[in-house]
């Protein structure tokens, strides 16, 4: 099993990355959108990345983090959903906002992403509140804590992004609700977004 990937980057779109090791071996790894931002920019990177073998194809699949990876493991555990449908859901949202998302039943949410029916967030919602439910309750972080506006804080600021707003405005709103205590990607975004 690949579970995680460092070296050159070769290649980058919002949808792949190649990336040459030690070695010179070159993997190309299917991206979420937090994964290509992390990338963006960079000469060389690292990613968390998930194996997926099937009798049709084998395809490395590529995160920003172990907390995205996990969220898409949960993800490609529910009935009909696999690796394509589970990377686009988290390039739709990311592991904070899709947290939120499931703990609170937003079905029309989910549905908005494009690719995934209704009928497919509703089994999502009911396939992992309780999981996801679980993981906000005992405190782990669907994302990293982050102690101050910057590196760590780019999955929140890829969410804001992603519905509009600007970067300075993102990181004000994020800075923000730091500022009132908030500590995972969830509640940072929650917060922001009131804030907003």
């Amino acid at each position: 099993m690949i579970g995680y990937i460092r070296g050159k980057i070769l290649s980058l779109s919002p949808e792949c990355a190649l990336i040459e090791t030690a070695g010179g071996i070159g993997f190309e790894v299917s991206c979420s959108y937090s994964a290509f931002s992390l990338l963006s920019g960079k000469k060389e990177g690292e990613l968390y990345t998930y194996l997926h073998v099937s009798e049709n194809a084998t395809a490395l699949y590529g995160f920003s983090s172990p907390d995205e990876k996990n969220m898409f493991l949960k993800l490609i555990s529910v009935s009909g959903v696999g690796p394509k449908m589970g990377i686009t859901v988290l390039s739709g949202m990311n592991a904070g906002e899709l947290a939120a998302a499931i703990a609170t039943s937003d079905v029309k949410k989910l549905s908005s992403i494009k690719g995934l029916g209704k009928k497919t967030a509703e089994r999502i919602i009911l396939e992992l509140s309780e999981k996801v439910a679980m993981n906000l309750s005992s405190g782990a972080s669907l994302g990293e804590p982050l102690p101050a506006v910057g590196k760590g804080d780019e999955d929140s600021v890829v969410a804001l992004m992603t519905l509009g707003f600007t970067r300075a405005e993102s990181e004000k709103a994020i800075a923000r609700a730091k500022a009132e205590g908030a500590a995972s990607v969830e509640d940072i975004i929650m917060l922001a977004l009131r804030g907003m």
